[in-house]
């Protein structure tokens, strides 16, 4: 499964990008982890049926970095990438097959204005929510 493409528009993001750093051949390099979100419409008039796709998409490096910085959860996005076969022996020796997406192209959907009023939305909520929590001995 060499070379498919896929593509994923007007998505939003159904939580925080995950960052974190791994041994790369010549370092450290970022990796950062995003699930997004996007519906289909399926049929006509009155039989029109939406349908979401989830697609846990990985980034790499300076991409991931941005992603991590600028993006939250509900920014919207239009993913470029690719999708590989996985295949492990899990803990008790069966094989386990899977697929994975890596990005290679993102284009932020949101206005700057957008950006920063989520980004006031979750420090306020972040804020009540520790308010509301007791404080340990």
């Amino acid at each position: 499964m060499n070379n498919v493409i896929v593509i994923q528009r007007h998505a939003h993001l159904a939580g925080a990008v995950k960052l974190e750093f791994v041994k790369g051949r010549e370092g450290q390099l970022a990796r950062a982890v995003l699930t997004a979100i996007s519906n289909q419409y399926r049929g006509r008039g009155e039989e029109r049926e939406e349908r979401s796709i989830a697609i846990r998409w990985t980034l790499w490096g300076t991409q991931a970095e941005h992603a991590a910085e600028y993006l939250g959860k509900g920014s919207h996005v239009n993913l470029l990438g690719r999708v590989h076969n996985t295949q492990y022996q899990d803990s008790e020796g069966r094989e386990v097959h899977g697929l994975e997406f890596t990005a290679e192209d993102i284009d932020y959907l949101d206005s700057k204005a957008e950006r920063e009023a989520r980004r006031a939305r979750h420090i306020v909520h972040n804020k009540a929510r520790s308010e509301r929590q007791p404080a340990h001995a």
